[in-house]
């Protein structure tokens, strides 16, 4: 199972008012395990961060006005992310943005190249509902070393998020191993029962006579309800052949 920890950083809070993605990081986990590999990049805007923005991820005009454009990323953005399962952080957020900027770049929306997208902050607050649920808090919750984190910054807490995932989920990960484990059993076990020779034994005539007796009394007693007489009809299954007899 291939997994992307994605986060952004962008000018402002809302892409509708054309504010736009600064930096981009992507982290890779295969089956649970991180790969080593990742996508990051520093991004031109075109245009100046508000003051709160640049106050929390601290990218000025000047640092980023020599950075590539998102259109100029863009394909290998969508290469890095295909079939994959996205994972992040108020995943609403960073999906707006990158929908928009992909949009810009003449591109599909984001749902054309990932498999889905998972919001952990969805999960958080369904394993930890009343609590703090921001990234600082899941990684003092989870005894995760953020002291690095100074600013926020997209490759770091991509690589934060993607260990918070994990130990956030481990449970389920243990269940899924259980479920595997107990259907490996039933399995084995069913495979030994295909090696198994079951006698039949049919029933004598005078049982098969004492069914039909017992059937009969409980149709009159019934009003002609009788279930078992109702499934062979609509199973079309004559008495004799129900009871092995030909």
């Amino acid at each position: 199972m291939r997994q992307i920890v994605l986060d952004t950083e962008t000018t402002g809070l809302e892409h509708k008012l054309e504010h736009r993605i600064v930096e981009i990081a992507a982290v890779e986990l295969c089956n649970r395990q991180f790969t080593g590999n990742h996508f990051h990049y520093f991004l031109n805007p075109e245009r100046d961060s508000d003051e709160g923005a640049l106050q929390v991820h601290g990218l000025t005009t000047e640092f980023l006005k020599d950075k590539p454009r998102f259109y100029e990323i863009s394909k290998e953005f969508t290469s890095f992310i295909n079939n994959a399962e996205l994972i992040i952080h108020n995943a609403p957020f960073d999906v707006g943005f990158l929908n928009h900027e992909l949009g810009l770049a003449n591109l599909n929306t984001l749902d054309n190249y990932c498999l889905t997208v998972t919001d952990t902050l969805r999960l958080a607050k369904e394993f930890h509902p009343g609590k703090r649920n921001n990234l600082d808090a899941l990684c003092e919750r989870y005894n995760i070393d953020n002291s690095k984190r100074t600013l926020h910054g997209a490759l770091l807490d991509a690589e934060l998020l993607a260990e918070v995932y994990l130990a956030m989920t481990r449970g389920q990960e243990s269940l899924l191993v259980e479920l595997e484990y107990v259907e490996l059993i039933q399995q084995q076990a069913l495979s030994k029962l295909d090696n198994v020779n079951l006698k039949i034994i049919e029933a004598t005539a005078e049982e098969y006579a004492q069914h039909l007796l017992i059937l009969e009394n409980i149709s009159i007693e019934s009003n002609n309800n009788c279930l078992w007489n109702r499934f062979e009809r609509e199973n079309s299954i004559d008495d004799k052949s129900m009871w092995g007899r030909k």
